[in-house]
């Protein structure tokens, strides 16, 4: 079943991937409307368009391939940050309003998804309705973690450290229940899947922002840059992986 899949197998460095990737979504998204001040409308139809063209290319191939497959999760988590932004600012919903609509945005399409095929496991996958349900859960998902993280930060006033140390040990706690409990392991997948984007999000924040906002003033620029270099290597160290797993089935 290893051979016949699209997706990435869930492993240690999947998560340690999502954090970096939902880090770089963060920095890049805000790089996008906010230090190239195009808006968030705009930074929405520009992440759109790339992660249109990056998800086609997913959709129409027919194995695994983790460049591509990191590219549209990197795409994910860039226009779930505009999307988040436009909800909650542009919109001025609020970030606790904006949560509550794409949290039901995420559970409607993970109910949908489990109509239609009575389970929601995320691996391995190969036929393409269910890699749709799979690639809207995961846009819902990052777009919910961005607006979580944010109310984290600003509504509560916890600031980016004490937001990503919260989300951080949420994640541990997931890691817990899932060696030394029985609760569904897909269950606690879309569970870390969600924090981890918060985690990603207040983390980029903290990179970024101000020192007077409690942010260590990199710069959007500079930090997307950062996480995209870790990205480029952990891209490198997967697909060197995959290359070693079909040598040795031959």
């Amino acid at each position: 079943m290893r051979t016949a899949n699209k997706v990435a197998a869930v492993t240690l460095l999947f998560w340690l991937m999502k954090i970096v990737a939902t880090t770089l979504g963060e920095t890049l998204g805000d790089f996008i409307s906010m230090t190239l001040n195009l808006g968030y409308a705009v930074g929405i139809l520009v992440t759109l368009l790339f992660f249109t063209i990056i998800l086609l290319i997913q959709l129409n191939s027919k194995k695994y391939i983790p460049a591509v497959y990191w590219l549209v999760i990197i795409g994910t988590t860039t226009l779930g940050t505009e999307i988040s932004d436009f909800i909650d600012r542009t919109l001025k919903t609020g970030y606790l309003t904006g949560s509550l609509l794409l949290l039901s945005g995420l559970l409607i399409s993970l109910f949908l998804w489990y109509k239609k095929y009575n389970n929601l496991e995320v691996y391995p996958i190969v036929e393409k309705n269910k890699e749709l349900y799979y690639w809207t859960a995961i846009l819902f998902s990052n777009s919910l973690g961005t607006a979580f993280g944010d109310f984290l930060s600003d509504n509560l006033g916890l600031g980016y450290l004490m937001g990503a140390l919260i989300t951080g040990l949420i994640i541990l706690v997931v890691i817990m229940l899932h060696y030394f409990t029985k609760i569904n392991h897909v269950v606690l997948f879309w569970i870390a899947f969600v924090f981890t984007r918060p985690f990603g999000a207040t983390f980029g924040d903290l990179l970024t922002k101000p020192v007077a906002k409690g942010g260590l003033d990199l710069g959007t620029l500079h930090a997307s840059l950062i996480s995209l270099a870790l990205m480029i290597l952990m891209i490198f160290i997967s697909q060197r992986k995959q290359h070693s797993e079909l040598l040795s089935k031959n």
